[in-house]
């Protein structure tokens, strides 16, 4: 009987919660379905900051201009100090560079300071300009900067692999060539990939507003390309396999081929292109025919007395055969 009335008991109370729990259910408001929030299906890490992806076939390569190379300013037979004078007063040359293009120009991080090949040229011009080559305050400056860059004043001129174009011509003024590359085509070692044109259905990384990318859209229509700010950019990508190839020139190829031992430069040229030297387009305003002038008989010192060759050597002998540059091609003046 005990027994019997323990249970009695405990149904009792087993139905009382019930009803409690029924009658709550009943004045509680029914919960509101989660938002429903679209899911990135992409594998993997994000792409690189403000990279985008073209789709093959988006886009149509613009044909290289058929007009000639316009040429720059003859040097004369002024000193810095008549031909640059604002220059001196400051007693510094202000240089656009790259922060990141490994050999070419790039901040050492045990030491701090700027490195490479394109540094080594500024070094020069300002050697020539003060007596002294380290009279030069480097600012970095993104590709897609570097038109405004000059435009604005924040520096006097850009040495940041610009290639020379009848195109360029009509936003800045150039030097005669400091370096001659041919463009090719760098992926992982055991990617299997011999040429650009085994990168068909795979995808190519180059720097918005490159000579490369119109490299790519003419030689690979049926690859997608990762358009990334820096061509650190581009050799992260390849290495987390968001991208199999970056096409670009040898020499910033080169830079990354030294900071990764498992990649590969492969394939065939696909372009010859020359870096000179940027600065303002002259104006009334701005007359910069002097400091191009000045800039100009820099690289045609260190050409004839071997400082040249002696830089190449240092930054890019150990990737590259040493090009032959080609003659500076200099406006025809009208003699005062």
């Amino acid at each position: 009987m005990r027994r019997s009335h323990a249970t009695v008991a405990y149904l009792a109370c087993v139905c009382l919660a019930l009803q409690l729990v029924s009658c709550d259910v009943r004045s509680t408001p029914p919960l509101e379905a989660p938002a429903e929030h679209a899911l990135d299906s992409r594998p993997g890490p994000p792409l690189p900051e403000e990279a985008e992806i073209e789709k093959a076939g988006s886009t149509a390569a613009r044909r290289a201009s058929e007009e000639d190379i316009k040429g720059s300013y003859r040097p004369d037979d002024k000193k810095a100090k008549e031909r640059v004078p604002d220059i001196v007063k400051r007693g510094r040359l202000i240089v656009g560079v790259d922060r990141s293009n490994n050999l070419m120009s790039y901040r050492d991080a045990a030491s701090g300071d700027v490195r490479g090949f394109e540094v080594d040229i500024a070094h020069e011009i300002a050697r020539d300009i003060f007596g002294d080559p380290n009279k030069v305050d480097f600012r970095f400056v993104e590709s897609s900067n570097r038109v405004d860059a000059l435009n604005s004043g924040a520096v006097d001129m850009i040495v940041r692999t610009m290639t020379i174009s009848p195109e360029r011509e009509r936003e800045v003024a150039f030097s005669i060539p400091y370096m001659r590359t041919q463009t090719r085509m760098l992926v992982l070692s055991n990617s299997g990939m011999k040429s650009v044109k085994d990168a068909a259905g795979k995808t190519l990384c180059g720097v918005g507003a490159s000579t490369a990318l119109e490299t790519i859209r003419e030689h690979a229509p049926k690859s997608d390309i990762l358009v990334t700010r820096s061509w650190g950019d581009c050799l992260m990508a390849l290495q987390l396999n968001q991208a199999d190839g970056i096409v670009v020139d040898d020499a910033l190829l080169s830079g990354m081929a030294a900071q990764d031992s498992y990649t590969s430069i492969v394939g065939e040229p696909l372009e010859t292109e020359h870096y000179g030297v940027a600065v303002r387009r002259p104006s009334k305003q701005h007359d910069t025919r002097p400091l191009l002038r000045q800039v100009n008989s820099t690289l045609e010192r260190i050409r004839r007395d071997g400082t040249w060759s002696k830089i190449f050597d240092e930054w890019l002998g150990a990737y590259l055969e040493e090009p032959t540059l080609p003659a500076g091609k200099y406006i025809e003046e009208a003699k005062p």
